[in-house]
């Protein structure tokens, strides 16, 4: 779906089967959609990093046959960035954990400093009483959103899991980072979760195959509802100009999925060749998609939000079954719930 120079490219019916179909040879029989495979925690809260040498050994030894270029290549790309790890950390449950008592002290002083200059009251532990109530109620409004964001798809964390999820598909595994506080306690942890996503896959195409009489009406709906969601990269101008330069012999898979939303250029026109420029790619899928690489599209594009709702028992309903701490195996319906609206 997104290339590493940062064009998206479109699927056939075909190609999306190749991607999906899982390796005959492993001995995935014993597994089950929704259990977790392997779970690697994090080498410190304060500096996320994964060992990856040792997930790819762990899966090994549970039969899965992943090549360095499919597994740890990849998740390094994802994960292994400065930017990104400092982000997992003031993402993270524990940091919301720590955060919700400094900032009811900040606002219960900024709200008495506040309310003591222009109110005067002969009971002082009125004015107390009634600045802790109006922080405790700000402070958990405040923890309230931010847990309702954290249930929504992370643009820097799941969306860059896309690509690695495109590559562990195949072997029915779909990947997550997710985090929580136990005991006051942050956990945080990559998943491998064994999915096999034919059956996901033929439902979502069906469904789309049913609303195709009212196409348009569903691709406004899509546009609305995933019009944030967009991957930037940075690409060299020559890569850029390979591609615009195409005469229109490429096949299908070859042509971009999507118009580049906005160029720009990073450095002088002397120095061209050297020269990078931004690309916005959208993720909504193109109406022009046949039903299954578009239903293909959007699974890989939830895959990573719901691995991580699944493993934290975020799923709305009914949708999980409790997860086993530390590692045993969680049971789910063979059904990925995918929802857009």
């Amino acid at each position: 779906m997104a290339e590493r120079n940062g064009v998206c490219r479109v699927m056939e019916e075909n190609d999306v089967d190749g991607q999906i179909r899982p390796n005959k040879a492993e001995p995935h029989s014993r597994w089950s959609n929704g259990q977790c495979v392997v779970e690697m925690p994090s080498c410190s809260l304060f500096n996320p990093r994964f060992d990856l040498s040792e997930c790819r050994a762990k899966l090994e030894n549970e039969g899965f046959q992943i090549l360095v270029s499919d597994l740890e290549a990849p998740l390094k790309t994802a994960l292994d960035v400065p930017s990104v790890r400092r982000y997992m950390v003031f993402n993270s449950a524990l940091f919301h954990f720590i955060l919700a008592p400094v900032l009811y002290v900040v606002l219960w002083c900024a709200v008495f400093s506040t309310l003591h200059l222009y109110i005067t009251v002969s009971d002082y532990w009125v004015l107390c009483l009634s600045v802790s109530l109006v922080s405790i109620f700000l402070t958990t409004g405040i923890i309230f959103v931010l847990h309702l964001k954290k249930k929504e798809i992370n643009m820097n964390l799941d969306i860059r899991l896309i690509q690695v999820n495109e590559r562990t598909v195949k072997h029915n595994l779909l990947v997550a980072v997710a985090d929580w506080v136990q005991n006051c306690t942050g956990h945080m942890q990559l998943y491998f979760v064994y999915f096999d996503i034919t059956r996901c896959l033929r439902a979502v195409t069906e469904t789309l195959e049913e609303l195709s009489f009212v196409e348009n009406e569903t691709q406004k709906k899509l546009k609305r509802k995933m019009s944030h969601l967009v991957l930037v990269s940075e690409v060299r101008v020559a890569d850029t100009e390979a591609v615009g330069s195409d005469d229109g012999t490429d096949s299908d898979e070859q042509s971009p999925l999507i118009r580049n939303e906005g160029v720009r250029c990073n450095s002088p026109s002397s120095q061209r060749d050297d020269a990078k420029v931004t690309t916005n790619c959208s993720l909504v899928p193109e109406a022009s998609l046949p039903p299954q690489a578009k239903a293909y599209q959007l699974l890989m594009t939830y895959s990573a939000a719901y691995v991580k709702l699944l493993v934290t028992e975020r799923l709305s309903g009914s949708s999980y079954h409790h997860l086993r701490p530390w590692g045993e195996s969680l049971q789910h319906r063979s059904s990925l719930p995918l929802s857009v609206h």
